[in-house]
């Protein structure tokens, strides 16, 4: 009895383990997800009134968990019932994570001035009391929730192809794990990111002229003044790893993408005096260019297919 109940604890402690390490791969492996999720849904639920904020944010949270608890039992559906359509669906979401990001650029160079003009559009509609914001409110949310489903289901793709093979209860944990993180991580720097600029300026308008007060209002300051740069980053960063993440999908899949990163790799660590460095940035720069050379295509033929419907 006492060595079944040692054995017994002994697996669930490796199960843990592996877990822990499934987990660990599968949240590095979706940073590139996360890293535009959090820019993308701070944009999103920008616009509407500060007291608004952070319940909007709950809102999109709770509309996040609510798609987990759809794309997570889907996905171990899959890995139990099809478990040859796991690489595909892999595949699909690294070239939809190419896709997204070559979209991103593209737009930013050809729809700035019409990115802009929405803006004050809704800036204006914001100040005329006729608007009813609730009905702004509503849309935001919306908006973000089908956002958060397309990104939720390219990060549990990623993390299903990490699981693939290993025990369907550490595929349960690991998913199920990386899911609530995933949210609650998201969300709770969400909330953080769209309420720094009320934080700041609550910290600036600190009154007093003490060494403490005056440390509170130059911190406050800092923070208004990095606030729209923090933003700015989150979105490059998040549209690097992106093409980061995807290219990598896409070269670990195909064959002879995989076989050529490791020679360029190979060749690059062999350089005298820089090949440590190299040997570490020449993979990322293949699976980079990988990424941009594929989005570029999957933007091609999503725009042919386009043109071609009817009416366009």
């Amino acid at each position: 009895m006492a060595t079944s109940l040692l054995a017994l604890i002994d697996d669930i402690a490796s199960v843990l383990d592996d877990v822990a390490l499934l987990s660990k791969v599968a949240a590095k492996k979706t940073a590139g997800v996360l890293g535009d999720d959090l820019a993308l849904n701070a944009q999103q639920v920008s616009g509407v009134k500060a007291e608004r904020e952070l319940p909007v944010v709950w809102a999109v949270a709770r509309g996040s968990f609510v798609n987990k608890a759809i794309l997570v039992p889907a996905a171990l559906a899959i890995s139990a019932f099809a478990p040859w359509l796991v690489t595909p669906l892999l595949m699909v979401g690294g070239a939809f994570l190419c896709f997204e990001g070559f979209e991103k650029l593209a737009h930013k160079f050809m729809h700035s001035k019409t990115d802009e003009a929405e803006r004050i559009a809704l800036t204006d509609a914001l100040a005329d009391p006729a608007v009813d914001l609730r009905v702004v409110e509503k849309e935001k949310i919306k908006g973000a929730i089908r956002t958060d489903f397309i990104l939720s289901a390219e990060i549990i793709a990623i993390t299903l192809g990490t699981v693939q093979g290993t025990p369907f209860t550490t595929q349960v944990a690991v998913l199920a794990g990386i899911a609530m993180a995933m949210t609650a991580g998201v969300y709770g720097l969400v909330a953080g990111i769209v309420k720094l600029d009320d934080g700041g300026l609550y910290l600036s308008r600190q009154p007093g002229v003490s060494l403490w007060k005056r440390f509170q209002q130059s911190l406050g300051r800092g923070i208004l003044v990095s606030a729209p740069w923090l933003m700015k980053f989150l979105s490059i960063a998040g549209t690097a790893a992106m093409f980061l993440v995807g290219g990598g999908i896409l070269t670990h899949g195909l064959p002879f993408l995989h076989h050529a990163v490791e020679a360029v790799t190979q060749w690059a660590g062999s350089v005298d005096g820089i090949g440590a460095v190299l040997g570490v940035l020449a993979p990322l720069l293949v699976d980079a260019l990988v990424g941009l050379v594929a989005g570029a295509l999957v933007l091609l033929l999503v725009s042919g297919f386009k043109r071609l419907r009817p009416g366009h």
